[in-house]
């Protein structure tokens, strides 16, 4: 299957920084700069980056709710980018949303049949007489119990109280879920369970997820495409497992090195990224990476590289990668 669920064309989300007397900004904090990125229906594809670098803000541009500055932002087909909230309204119940920390995701107030049944208003193929009857099978869905249908998010632990946010997101009958350091809160036996399920439900419901992360070692283990993004920009787009075996960007080489390993016997020396993330109101000129690289050129300071296809559905953005990545390939 290669259709693109979601095409994303130049699409800027930049937010006022400094402001002018008059309050017109004197400088923007450039959060998303000029991605362009598709997501193949079915897929899961993996978003990773240090904090501050703007995962975040993306996955929210793409579901309107981070502002988009300009670029078009396509879904299923339809130009979502420059709908009112009335005209957004059809294609929200589509694109839901899973957050980093479960307990602040659910209201404590209300009980979890509120809490589906509000995301099943949302939900026309639904009638209102059935909502007790379709949450029961949501949280079967994900691996609870019927009679925790009555009970409050504090009575859950953090791995089940996520599942009841997955459970929100699927009453909607979406079909483009963000999961946004969903994992990152739980313990790691949890996560590998949180991950399982994840895995289980987008084979048996076709669905479709971006998977923002900081850790790339989880992407190996969930993702069929990574995309890494620096200070705003998406850098690299490659098969999961050629951007494991073979990165072409010096940062995706960076965070590569930067993974621990279990096994203390295997030799592997652990890497540290020198200097620190810029800010997205000055990013360096050239290539935003350059400051930090080992590999840097005269011209990685003058100019910014443009992007370099490296297979059908993967490119780079790299005025060296070429070159690196035959250094890599001759290592394996």
């Amino acid at each position: 299957m290669n259709e693109s669920l979601i095409k994303l064309e130049q699409v800027n989300t930049w937010f006022p920084n400094e402001k002018r007397v008059l309050g017109k900004p004197a400088s923007w904090i450039k959060a998303v700069s000029d991605v362009s990125l598709n997501i193949i229906q079915g897929e899961c594809l993996g978003l990773v980056g240090e904090s501050g670098c703007g995962k975040s803000t993306l996955g929210r541009a793409i579901l309107r709710l981070a502002p988009l500055s300009s670029g078009e932002i396509q879904f299923m087909g339809h130009d979502i980018g420059k709908l009112s909230a009335k005209g957004l309204k059809p294609f929200r119940a589509k694109m839901q949303m899973v957050f980093q920390d479960p307990k602040a995701s659910l209201n404590p107030k209300m009980t979890i049949f509120k809490i589906l049944s509000e995301a099943l208003h949302l939900n026309s193929r639904v009638a209102k007489e059935n909502y007790l009857e379709q949450s029961v099978k949501l949280l079967d869905l994900v691996d609870l119990r019927p009679e925790h249908i009555y009970r409050y998010p504090h009575e859950f632990s953090g791995g089940q109280q996520q599942r009841i946010c997955i459970a929100r997101a699927l009453a909607t009958d979406s079909r483009f879920i963000v999961f946004d350091e969903a994992t990152s809160a739980l313990d790691v036996s949890v996560q590998a369970q949180v991950i399982n399920l994840m895995k289980n439900l987008q084979d048996k419901l076709k669905l479709t997820y971006l998977f923002i992360s900081h850790d790339l070692s989880i992407m190996e283990h969930v993702c069929s495409r990574v995309a890494v993004m620096y200070a705003g920009q998406i850098i690299e787009v490659q098969d999961a497992g050629s951007l494991f075996n073979a990165p072409r960007h010096p940062y995706t080489r960076a965070l590569k090195k930067a993974v621990p390993v279990a096994d203390p016997e295997s030799g592997k020396e652990l890497g540290i990224l020198k200097g620190e993330v810029p800010k997205l109101s000055d990013p360096p000129s050239g290539c935003h990476f350059h400051p930090r690289c080992d590999y840097k050129e005269e011209i990685c300071s003058k100019k910014s590289p443009v992007v370099c296809k490296t297979g059908k559905k993967s490119w780079v953005r790299c005025h060296r990668h070429e070159q690196l990545w035959k250094q890599e390939v001759l290592k394996t």
